[in-house]
C-alpha cells in the first residue's frame, strides 16, 4: 500500500499538483480519483480540506480519508467572516445561530473529544470564545450554560432527529 497526503481546496480539486504528479507513477485514473474526492469535499468549498489517498498499486484501486477543516475555520465560513478578533473578550467580529454551531459540531463530529452531541456542540462553543464570535447575539459561555442546564435540548433533540 502506498499513501499519499494532500490538501485540497474543498471541491476543487485538479489532476495538476499536487494530485496528479503523486499518483500518475502509481498507475491509477488519477481523473476518477480527483472526481471522487471532489464529491467527498465538495461540503467544504471555500476551504482546504486534508485528503489520505491509500492506493494499491498491485490491483489499480484507491480509499480515501477525508480529514475535516480546523473547527475555527467553519465556525469563520458559518459567520461569514475572513478572521477572528484579535481582542475576544471586548471585540465580536460574527454571529451564529444554535443551529449554525450544531452544523458545525456535526461536520466536526469524527474528530472531536466530545462523546455526545451536547459535549461536541460545547467545543464549538469554546471554539466561538476564542474567535470573538457570538452565538445568537449572546456571548458563547452563557450559550454554554444553557446547553449544559438543557435549555437547548429542543434544538439537539431536533438535530439528533435529523440525523437518523
Amino acid at each position: 500500500m502506498e499513501t499519499v497526503d494532500v490538501l485540497v481546496e474543498g471541491g476543487k480539486a485538479t489532476a495538476g499538483p499536487p494530485i496528479g504528479p503523486a499518483l500518475g507513477p502509481l498507475g491509477l485514473n488519477i481523473m476518477q480519483v480527483v472526481e471522487a474526492i471532489n464529491e467527498r469535499t465538495s461540503r467544504f468549498e471555500g476551504m482546504k480540506v486534508p485528503v489520505r489517498i491509500i492506493v494499491d498499486p498491485t490491483g489499480g484501486t484507491f480509499e480515501l480519508e477525508i480529514g475535516t477543516p480546523p473547527t475555527s475555520a467553519l465556525i469563520l465560513k458559518e459567520a461569514g467572516v475572513e478572521k477572528g478578533s484579535g481582542t475576544p473578550g471586548r471585540e465580536m467580529v460574527g454571529d451564529l445561530t444554535l443551529e449554525q454551531v450544531v452544523k458545525v459540531a456535526r461536520m466536526k463530529e469524527e474528530n472531536t473529544l466530545g462523546s455526545d452531541l451536547q459535549q461536541k456542540i460545547q467545543e464549538v462553543l469554546g471554539t466561538c470564545v476564542s474567535l470573538g464570535v457570538t452565538v445568537g447575539g449572546r456571548k458563547p459561555r452563557e450559550v454554554q450554560s444553557e446547553v449544559q442546564r438543557g435549555l437547548a435540548d429542543e434544538i439537539l433533540s431536533k438535530a439528533d432527529t435529523e440525523s437518523l
